[in-house]
Parts: structure tokens; C-alpha cells; sequence
């Protein structure tokens, strides 16, 4: 099917360098060249937006949409796919078609404005589930003590704080192991295990890890018994 009527091309890449490189931006201008190639048509103009991809802000697109409200051109985009994932441009996308604006997709020419609000549900909903997910793992790493946040940004009092709140956690972490093998160090003890070195023994003959994942020594196994030693009268092992 040949292009026919008045078109307003958009095109977009993701960084400054490529936007004065014209690296990506070439291949949409054919890609769109060769679409309209062989019909009667007219290009208005041609808007190029170059952005990172997290701004909400886009005022080429702005004015591309404006020239075909103007000009009653269809707005024609080189690769949607390429911007599937952004749910800013495909909500814009969808408001203008609802209000008249006509667009084409060169790799997706069956697109329309219904399509492209579900792509823009699905990309909302996949940026939610990274920013979840996200959340979720720093919450994990600040559990295991790991200090996050760029060290050179700290003041002395942040970094302070940092390793006090650090050593807590690792203190937390140590404590409610103690807690964890406080029943298997009274079966050791009751089996006939005495000195360090044959509860140290019997930790690894159980498959039970340091901390750091390697074998028990008769210093790890004395700490190990200083803490359960401290632990609530409840919690300590029957002896």
C-alpha cells in the first residue's frame, strides 16, 4: 500500500552523542524514506528528540504532534518497538490519536491508539515490578549489612553512622545464627562433644557453613558458644 496525504516524521535517540553522530538516527530517516517511497505524499518536517529515555518531558514530539494537528498530517514513526518500554511517549501517543491526530508505525503498521495504551499498561507495569524489585534487593543488601550509597558523598558523621548501623546489623545477623544452632550445638555436646576443635568437628560433619561458607575452626566454635551463652535463658540449649 502506498503512502498517500501530508506526514510529520519523529524520530529519537536515546543520548546526545548519537543525536550529533547521527548514530540510529540514518537508519529511522530510511526506514521512513523507504515506507513512503512510491506514493504521493508531502513531508511536512521532520523532529528528532534526543533524550534519555527516563524524562517525561519530550517537546520535539510536542511540536511534531502540533504540525499534524495544523497541517492534518499523519505523524509517522520510524520503530515503536523501540520505544515500547517508555509509557510517557506511548500514553501521548494514544491521547493525540483519540483527539484526531492520525500516526503510522513503520515496523508495526497496524498500530492504532488502542494498541499502543495497552503497550503503555505493560511498560507502566513492567517499570513498577523493576522499581519493586529494586527496592526489594537494596532492602536485602542494607539486612546483610552492606553499606549503600557512594562512600566519597558521605560526611564523616554518615560514615560513622554507616559503620555503627553496619556493625549492628552484623552483630543482629551473628546473634540470631547463635540462636538458629543452639539446638544443634547441645545435640554435639550431648553426643560427647567437648572441646572446641570436636564441636568445630561435629559442625562440619553436620554440613553446617561459617558464615563466610568455609569449614569451622575452634575460634569460630568459641564464639559461636560465647553467644548462645548470652542469649535469653529461653532460647539457650539444655545441657
Amino acid at each position: 500500500m502506498m503512502a498517500r496525504g501530508k506526514f510529520v516524521a519523529y524520530y529519537r535517540v536515546s543520548t546526545v552523542r548519537q543525536g550529533k553522530s547521527g548514530l540510529g538516527l540514518e537508519a529511522q530517516r530510511k526506514a521512513v524514506e523507504d515506507y513512503l517511497n512510491g506514493g504521493r505524499w508531502t513531508l511536512i518536517g521532520e523532529y528528532t528528540e534526543v533524550e534519555s529515555g527516563k524524562r517525561n518531558d519530550r517537546p520535539e514530539l510536542a511540536k511534531a504532534l502540533a504540525a499534524c494537528r495544523v497541517h492534518g498530517a499523519t505523524l509517522v514513526v520510524a520503530k515503536l518497538d523501540r520505544l515500547s518500554r517508555n509509557a510517557a511517549f506511548l500514553l501521548t501517543l494514544r491521547d493525540a490519536s483519540a483527539e484526531g491526530v492520525n500516526f503510522t508505525a513503520v515496523d508495526m503498521p497496524d498500530a492504532n491508539g488502542m494498541v499502543v495504551g495497552v503497550m503503555a499498561l505493560v511498560a507502566q507495569h513492567e517499570r513498577e515490578a523493576i522499581s519493586a524489585r529494586t527496592k526489594a534487593a537494596l532492602a536485602a543488601a542494607k539486612r546483610r549489612g552492606v553499606r549503600l550509597g557512594t562512600p566519597r558523598n558521605l560526611t564523616n558523621k554518615g560514615r560513622r553512622i554507616g559503620t555503627r548501623e553496619s556493625a549492628r546489623s552484623r552483630e543482629a545477623q551473628a546473634i540470631q545464627r547463635a540462636r538458629d544452632l543452639a539446638s544443634t550445638i547441645a545435640e554435639l555436646r550431648a553426643n560427647g562433644a567437648v572441646s572446641l576443635r570436636e564441636i568445630a568437628r561435629g559442625l562440619d560433619e553436620r554440613e553446617v557453613p561459617t558464615p563466610r561458607g568455609g569449614r569451622w575452626t575452634a575460634a569460630q566454635a568459641q564464639r559461636l558458644l560465647r553467644r548462645i551463652e548470652r542469649l535469653e535463658p529461653a532460647v539457650k540449649p539444655a545441657v
